[in-house]
């Protein structure tokens, strides 16, 4: 009778602990949805989307909607706003698309080359970077999009500062740095230096920025664009750790003061949960190498692009690719040899996935 009694008790215990755990993981969870709610509503303010423009009186440019379930393309801005007047709008200094698509989960990233001389509807042909200055962000979606032949349905804005947020948080990002480098800004007392050495090593936000910021190489801004593709394929890749998912809340909370979108919150949850399931497939760069073509304007020399129907062409090619699954005949060639490699500012950039065509 006492086995009995006993055994009942370790049963009552073992059931109002679970019963514990259980609370405190809903608790948790609800605390969390809650909180992650909250700061995600902090970035749908709609007054960050009237952005000064040099001419107010340009034609809106009409925004495509996204309906959830076709391909899904986001304008990453990466504004240097040093210098300016509060109000002023930034220059774009990166641009970049992120392109997902809900069906295979696999997303490409593709970063334009900021010099690319395009049409810019209402303002005749300029650099790609001054369409923001122009138009805000409607005109610069529309321009990269025309360009890419994608509709791009929202924009993310941020500066230096938001950049240096988002990693300090998340703890920096260990990284192969390819070869040492150095800059001298003389520019708001030396704040932007550059001062990396060569190796693997833990980049903090400062760091981080030194490296995606750098291009006094020999190829310039070339080589800039692959280093921040490949940085921000690192970047997505910690996100997705389930550490930085419980603590989305503290990540959005720091970056939110630097940020702008157009994204609600309804749709920033869905994308999160699809930026989780997603992969990267490949990385480019815009235009590619055998696409440009030397032009000068004024004097100066600016990327033009000798065919842009080619332009889309390749793009829509990029995107029924997959770079992370193997070729079938190099994966038969004898001696082979192929294993895991730390995160490099060396890797090659290249196409993508989806089963969708352009303007999707």
């Amino acid at each position: 009778m006492r086995k009995q009694t006993n055994k009942k008790k370790r049963w009552k215990w073992f059931f109002v602990s679970l019963s514990v755990i259980l609370g405190a993981a809903l608790a948790f969870a609800i605390y969390w949805s809650v909180g992650v709610y909250n700061a995600l509503d902090n970035f749908s303010d709609p007054k960050v989307t009237d952005t000064a423009v040099e001419n107010p009186e340009a034609t809106p440019v009409p925004v495509p909607k996204w309906e959830g379930k076709e391909r899904v393309n986001i304008l990453l801005l990466g504004g240097d706003a040093r210098g300016l007047d509060e109000g002023q709008a930034a220059r774009s200094d990166s641009i970049l698309v992120a392109s997902f698509d809900p069906v295979t989960k696999k997303a490409h990233l593709f970063s334009v080359l900021r010099d690319t001389y395009v049409d810019i509807e209402g303002h005749g042909r300029g650099r790609i970077n001054s369409a923001l200055t122009l138009g805000g962000y409607p005109l610069v979606m529309q321009t990269v999009g025309d360009l890419l032949g994608l509709d791009i349905q929202y924009y993310v804005y941020t500066d230096f500062e938001g950049f240096k947020a988002l990693i300090d948080t998340i703890g920096g990002i260990y990284f192969d740095v390819e070869k040492d480098m150095h800059y001298t800004d003389n520019a708001d007392g030396n704040r932007y230096d550059i001062d990396l050495e060569k190796g693997y090593q833990l980049l903090d936000g400062d760091k981080a920025l030194q490296y995606v910021r750098f291009r006094h190489d020999a190829m310039s801004d070339f080589t800039r664009t692959e280093r921040q593709r490949n940085f921000l394929q690192a970047v997505a890749k910690e996100l997705q750790s389930t550490w930085n998912i419980i603590r989305m809340k503290k990540i959005l909370e720091s970056v939110e003061p630097y940020v702008e979108m157009n994204i609600s919150v309804s749709d920033m949850l869905k994308l999160g949960q699809l930026g989780v399931e997603s992969h990267v497939a490949s990385t480019t760069q815009i235009p590619p190498m055998e696409l440009i073509s030397d032009e000068k304007v004024g004097g100066a020399s600016v990327i033009a692009i000798s065919d842009e129907e080619e332009l889309r062409a390749y793009v829509e090619l990029t995107l029924q690719q997959d770079d992370t699954v193997p070729d079938p005949a190099e994966s038969s060639m004898p001696g082979d040899g192929t294993g895991d490699e730390s995160v490099s500012g060396s890797s090659s950039s290249s196409s993508s996935s989806s089963d969708s065509s352009t303007r999707q």
